[in-house]
């Protein structure tokens, strides 16, 4: 598992990009959840939006290992 990636000379560390591939998950995740009108039953919408990135965050750096080989 490389420590970075190398983007046309620039390095750029593993978890940011980890970052960014969660945040499209998780954008994708919360219009869903708008649109299915889930968050009538949240009683945080912020709090939760966080541990749903969170979550996702952590799917994503646990299959990236898995994803490499």
């Amino acid at each position: 598992m490389p420590g970075e990636f190398d983007i046309y000379g620039v390095f750029i560390p593993s978890l940011l990009v980890w970052m960014f591939a969660a945040f499209l998950i998780t954008s994708g995740a919360r219009a869903v959840l708008t649109r299915v009108g889930f968050y009538r039953l949240v009683w945080h919408r912020s709090l939760f939006n966080l541990a749903l990135y969170a979550i996702i965050l952590g799917g994503v750096v646990a299959l990236a290992p898995s994803l490499q080989s």
